[in-house]
C-alpha cells in the first residue's frame, strides 16, 4: 500500500477562461501534519475544495486510500473517511454545544428506526461527549453555540468534523479571526489531532505552518512552487522570492 493517503496527478480547475489551479501533483503521507499555504489568489482555496469535493476537477485524478474518487459527490467523501471544517464557522447557533455533535456524529448513523426513542441513541451521546472532551468543550456542553466565543465555535465545528471519524482531516484557516491565546490553543488541539490521524490545513499564518507541520505544499498562481519540509520550503530560492516584502503572519 502507498505510504500516501490523498494525493492528485495533474489536477487543473478552470472556471471559464480562468485557471484557478493548473496541473498540481502532490501526495500526502497518512499520519502526516501537512500545510497548503501561497500569497494571496495562489489557488489554495480552490486547492482545497477539490480535496474536499466542493466542484469536480476540470482535467486530473484525485486518490484517496488507494482508491480513485474524483468527481465524488461530498456526501460519499465523508463515508469514505474525509472530513472538513471551513473557514466560516458553520455551527447551529440556536442549537446547545452538545447537540450539534450529537447530530453530527447522527449523520454517520446507515440505519434510523422511526419508534426508537432518541434517548436510546446511547453510543451517539457517548461519542458526541467524547468529542467535546477531545476539543476542550465538554464544560460548555449545555450552552447554546450562540454564546461561544469564535475560538470556541471554530473548536465545536472541529468536533463536528470528528464525529464522522475521518482518516483524513481537513482545516480551512482554523485559526482565522482568533486572539494570540485562541490561536495557542488552537495549534495544541491540532498537533494532538494529527496524533492520531492525518491533517491537512490551510493557513496564511506562516509561523504556526512551520512551527507545527511535517510536510508544505506552496502555491503560486494555482501552480506548485514547492513542496516538501518546513526547512526544505524556507531554503527554496523561489519561495523566498515569492514571499520577499511579505511579513509572515
Amino acid at each position: 500500500m502507498s505510504d500516501a493517503l490523498i494525493e492528485t496527478e495533474g489536477v487543473t480547475k478552470r472556471f471559464g477562461d480562468f485557471t484557478a489551479v493548473k496541473n498540481v501533483s502532490v501526495s500526502f503521507p497518512r499520519g502526516q501534519l501537512a500545510a497548503i499555504i501561497g500569497p494571496n489568489g495562489a489557488g489554495k482555496t480552490t486547492f482545497f475544495n477539490l480535496l474536499t469535493s466542493a466542484f469536480p476537477p476540470s482535467t486530473g485524478r484525485i486518490t484517496f486510500d488507494g482508491q480513485d474518487i474524483t468527481g465524488l459527490p461530498q456526501h460519499a467523501f465523508v463515508h469514505l473517511g474525509i472530513a472538513k471544517s471551513f473557514q466560516i464557522t458553520t455551527v447551529f447557533p440556536q442549537l446547545s454545544v452538545f447537540e450539534n455533535v450529537r447530530l453530527a456524529a447522527q449523520a454517520r448513523v446507515t440505519r434510523f428506526d422511526l419508534w426508537r426513542s432518541r434517548r436510546g441513541y446511547h453510543e451517539v451521546a457517548e461519542k458526541a461527549d467524547a468529542m467535546l472532551r477531545t476539543v476542550g468543550l465538554l464544560h460548555r456542553r449545555d450552552h447554546m453555540a450562540a454564546r461561544l466565543s469564535h475560538g470556541e465555535q471554530r473548536s465545536l465545528e472541529v468536533g463536528m468534523a470528528l464525529a464522522a471519524d475521518p482518516k483524513l482531516l481537513l482545516l480551512d484557516e482554523p485559526t482565522a479571526g482568533m486572539s494570540p491565546e485562541e490561536t495557542r490553543g488552537m495549534m495544541d488541539l491540532i498537533r494532538a489531532l494529527a496524533n492520531e490521524r492525518t491533517v491537512i490545513l490551510v493557513e496564511h499564518k506562516m509561523k504556526l505552518v512551520m512551527s507545527i507541520c511535517e510536510r508544505v505544499l506552496v502555491l503560486h498562481q494555482g501552480e506548485t512552487l514547492a513542496v516538501g519540509t518546513p526547512d526544505e520550503v524556507r531554503r527554496d530560492e523561489t519561495v523566498k522570492r515569492v514571499y520577499l516584502g511579505q511579513r509572515a503572519a
